[in-house]
């Protein structure tokens, strides 16, 4: 574009001389033709050159918008693909992370299984030895039971024997508690010792004797569920047992309860209603007392 514009420039140079010449050179009756024309070469002359510098003044401008457009276009694309990788970086970032954050759990379940598994075996392993450690207590206190019992027979004497035979004769005669026993023998002539040791030496059901003294009580004599009951630990029973006597026995408390106005009223006399109190003082529920005294004609 500026070559073009130089040749431009230099032929109108060149007319502008040429014509300029001839008019010089020529008659006068051309002279204003050739000036004319030399005038005209002239303004064409400024007119290229005011273009021209118009152009060329606008071509580097031109140029550097472009090259300042390219520049731009090229750092856009560099932020862009810049951003693009710091997106990247950043995805892969939070996926390492993300992928760093199951690995940390899962080693975690892991030893915590691993713990619990651990934790397990040991409390297994606690209750077998455990059980092995009360096996073997309980055989060793087997084996000292039976030794003991194996010195105890070694060790017993005549009289110890004399006192089991006459605890097992009275017990087959009459029921008996086991301090009543104990106190039997020793009304026999036995030592504390040797009574216990008869009492304690025999086959014998407590609750069962509790019940044979129970039923033989109320063969004798009336009594309420709580007045034989007072009478069974009396003799020796434990509350226990002598409740086990009361409660195991055929009996009708309510014919009791009507024996036992009789009694009273067999040695002294009574009204309806002292009567009455009384079988409830004995340990009868009103309902048999008033049944009682109702039976007796009050």
């Amino acid at each position: 574009m500026e070559s073009f514009l130089v040749i431009l420039t230099l032929l109108a140079l060149a007319g502008m001389v040429f014509f300029f010449v001839l008019a010089l050179v020529k008659g006068k009756g051309n002279r204003r033709k050739n000036f004319a024309k030399s005038g005209g070469c002239l303004i064409a002359l400024i007119v290229v050159s005011i273009i021209g510098g118009s152009i060329i003044e606008e071509a580097p401008a031109s140029e550097d918008v472009k090259a300042k457009a390219s520049s731009a276009a090229e750092d856009t694309a560099v932020k862009k693909e810049e951003a693009e990788e710091e997106a990247q970086k950043e995805q892969e970032a939070k996926e390492a992370e993300e992928q760093a954050q199951k690995e940390q759990e899962a080693k975690k379940a892991e030893e915590q299984a691993q713990k619990e598994q651990e934790a397990k075996e040991a409390e297994e392993q606690a209750q077998r030895e455990k059980e092995e450690q009360e096996a073997k207590e309980a055989e060793e206190q087997a084996q000292k039971e039976k030794e003991e019992q194996e010195a105890k027979e070694a060790s017993v004497t005549v009289s110890q024997e004399q006192a089991v035979n006459s605890a097992e004769s009275y017990v087959n005669y009459t029921a008996f508690s086991k301090s009543g026993l104990i106190e039997q023998l020793e009304f026999e002539g036995f030592s504390t010792e040797d009574a216990t040791y008869g009492a304690e030496n025999i086959t014998v059901d407590w609750q069962e004797q509790a019940v044979k003294s129970a039923q033989d009580y109320i063969s004798y004599t009336a009594f309420s569920k709580t007045g034989l009951i007072e009478q069974l630990e009396f003799e020796g029973f434990s509350t226990e047992d002598a409740t086990y006597g009361a409660e195991n026995i055929t009996v009708d408390w309510q014919e009791q309860a009507a024996k036992a106005a009789q009694n009273y009223l067999d040695y002294t006399s009574f009204s309806r209603q002292g009567l009455i109190d009384q079988l409830i003082f004995e340990g009868f529920s009103t309902e048999h007392a008033t049944y009682g005294a109702n039976q007796v004609g009050l």
